[in-house]
Parts: structure tokens; C-alpha cells; sequence
């Protein structure tokens, strides 16, 4: 386990302009704006040729040693932006070694709203200027990511959920497991975490989360994970702990999942769906066997775990922020789902 970028780095506060530099339509821009961003996250947004009205936000960290550009060209996200209107955030990591997202700082894992903050809060102050700039729906915005992308959307859902509506992880950990503890480390790579050797309760996982936003009481944003079983780089291990930490946090103790479904989306991936019933699913687990750590985006499942192509009654017939949910469903006597 090791620093990878010196504090005094990212401790600095960085000042931006203060002018506005709204992005073109239909090309990737890099946006320049005057919002706290304490660790200096670089800024990048698709605007569709043709924006919908109130267009909802989709957020795609990218890979550690990838960029905003890579996850640009080789996701779907701008084409599909294009199709149903919706405005797409790439944010780029400023640690320059590893381009890794940071996950393990008090900073990054907490709720905050000024110093000393984090990769996230950047990252959510991104949102918030999209949606003031382009009268985006806060309802609506949701992040997916893979790997370092994938480790930054459980952080984003846990320590904002009154921001986020919804999550996709492709190969991540659980919210936490990476924290650099007493260390406060920036961009700390726990190979502990990453091997698979940090295993909790479910009450414990919970705990973090909950300990991310003292207090917060509300709604919490659904998630969506998958993780392959041959992955050597964030091991399989991973995958279960995430089990645990959701679907505790949403109030089903690792319950039995309502459904298990074998060969979906593809041959040899299995489906486990947790929630009140197979209407309200909260909470979705895939199981890639024999595949590696390159489990890749698989854009349009996530877009219809967002509801992105909804338009019903201009977005607000669409699944957002306060729907539904779990949350005051009693299914504490679910038996414990154990994953294979």
C-alpha cells in the first residue's frame, strides 16, 4: 500500500476563473467555471445537438490511467446522449501518476459542502453548475463507472445521496474500502481492499455509509453493481462485500435476492435482484463468470437502470430522486444470499 501523490498537491485549493464557458453542442468540451473544486478535478460535458427539455445528468468517471477522452470515445454514453437528449459529465482525476480516482481520503469520502473536500465534492460541484447552467433536472442524475470509475460511483452514492438517483458499478469495491484510516491519504492504493482481504458485516459496511453524512435520514439513490470472477486486479471478494453494504444500507440485511436469473444479460452472467418485490427492485448484483477486471461498459443496461429513455410528462413520469424505494420495508427476515 502506498501515497501516490504528494498532500501538499492535492490539499491546495485551486483557483478557477471566473467566467463561464458553456460547452458547444455535439463535441466533448472542457468547461471552465467558477464553483469549489478543491483538488482541481478537470472539468468535460457532452452537449447533444438536440438537449431535451429539463435533460437529465449522467456522470461517467473514467478508469485509473484512462481520462476523460478515453471514456468519451470508447463508451456509447455521447451517442446515446444524443438519441435521448440527456446531458453527460466526464470529469478527469488530477492525480497525474495514476490518473486514479481518490477514494480513500476523509475528504472524498464525506458529505461536504466546502474544505477541505475531495475528488467528489469537484465532481458534484460539477452537477450542480450543469444543472443551474442548463436548467437540468435534479431528479435526475445518475453515475456509472468501471474500475477507479467504478470505486468513485459507490463514493458519489454514499457520501451524496441527496444528489445522485441512481448508480452503475462495473468492477468496483464497496463505499470505504479503500479509506486510508487514521493516514488520511489521497489517492491511497489499499491492496488490502483490492485483494479481497477486507471483509465486514453488513452492519459494519452500513456504519460507513452512514457515518459519510451524520444525520442524513432521507431517501438513498438505488445501485446497480457486476463484477467478474476471474477479476485479479479488484478480486471477486469485492462483489460480495458490495452485497452486503447495499443491501444493508437499504434496509435488507443481505437478504435473500427476489429473483436470481441465470445467463442474462449474457451466457454465464447471473442476475440477483434485491427489493420489496420484482416491481421494486433496489438493489442489482450481476455475476460474470470467468471474466477478468476488463468487464467493460455495458451502456444501455445502465441506461435502463437510469430510465434515461423515459420522457413521460417531461421527465417527471421517469424514475428520480425520491421514488419508490425500499426504505421502510420490513425484510429483516430474509435469509442471508450467499454468492457463487
Amino acid at each position: 500500500m502506498w501515497s501516490r501523490l504528494s498532500l501538499a498537491l492535492l490539499w491546495a485549493v485551486v483557483t478557477l476563473p471566473s467566467f463561464i464557458h458553456a460547452a458547444a453542442v455535439g463535441s466533448l468540451q472542457k468547461i471552465t467555471a467558477d464553483f469549489y473544486n478543491p483538488t482541481n478535478v478537470t472539468f468535460y460535458l457532452y452537449v447533444p445537438p438536440k438537449l431535451s427539455a429539463s435533460p437529465p445528468v449522467l456522470v461517467s468517471p473514467h478508469w485509473c490511467h484512462g481520462d476523460a477522452l478515453a471514456v468519451y470515445k470508447g463508451s456509447s454514453f455521447a451517442s446515446l446522449a444524443d438519441k435521448h437528449g440527456f446531458l453527460v459529465i466526464y470529469p478527469d482525476s488530477p492525480n497525474a501518476e495514476d490518473k486514479c480516482w481518490d477514494v480513500s481520503s476523509r475528504g472524498t469520502l464525506s458529505h461536504q459542502s466546502g474544505p477541505p473536500g475531495g475528488d467528489s465534492l469537484g465532481i458534484v460541484n460539477m452537477v450542480q453548475w450543469t444543472i443551474k447552467q442548463y436548467g437540468a433536472d435534479a431528479g435526475r442524475v445518475f453515475v456509472t463507472g468501471v474500475s477507479s470509475g467504478a470505486m468513485m460511483t459507490n463514493v458519489l452514492l454514499g457520501a451524496y445521496p441527496d444528489v445522485f438517483a441512481a448508480g452503475t458499478a462495473f468492477a468496483g469495491v464497496p463505499f470505504g474500502c479503500f479509506s486510508s484510516g487514521e493516514n488520511n491519504t489521497f489517492d491511497y492504493w489499499n491492496a488490502e481492499c483490492a485483494t479481497g482481504q477486507v471483509r465486514r458485516s453488513g452492519a459494519e459496511w452500513k456504519a460507513i455509509v452512514e457515518a459519510a453524512y451524520p444525520g442524513y435520514e432521507g431517501w438513498r439513490p438505488k445501485v446497480q453493481v457486476f463484477h467478474g470472477t476471474a477479476d485479479d486486479v479488484l478480486f471477486y471478494a469485492n462483489f460480495e462485500q458490495e452485497i452486503l453494504q447495499w443491501t444493508s444500507v437499504f434496509g435488507l440485511d443481505g437478504g435473500k435476492p427476489v429473483s436470481t436469473v441465470a445467463n442474462t444479460p449474457f451466457a454465464n452472467w447471473t442476475r440477483y435482484a434485491f427489493g420489496r418485490d420484482e416491481s421494486e427492485i433496489w438493489f442489482e448484483a450481476y455475476s460474470a463468470a470467468n471474466v477478468t477486471h476488463n468487464i467493460g461498459n455495458h451502456e444501455e443496461i445502465a441506461l435502463q437502470w437510469f430510465d434515461l429513455a423515459c420522457t413521460a410528462d417531461g421527465g417527471k413520469g421517469c424514475f428520480r430522486w425520491g421514488r419508490r424505494g425500499p426504505l421502510g420495508h420490513s425484510l429483516r427476515n430474509a435469509t442471508t444470499v450467499v454468492v457463487s
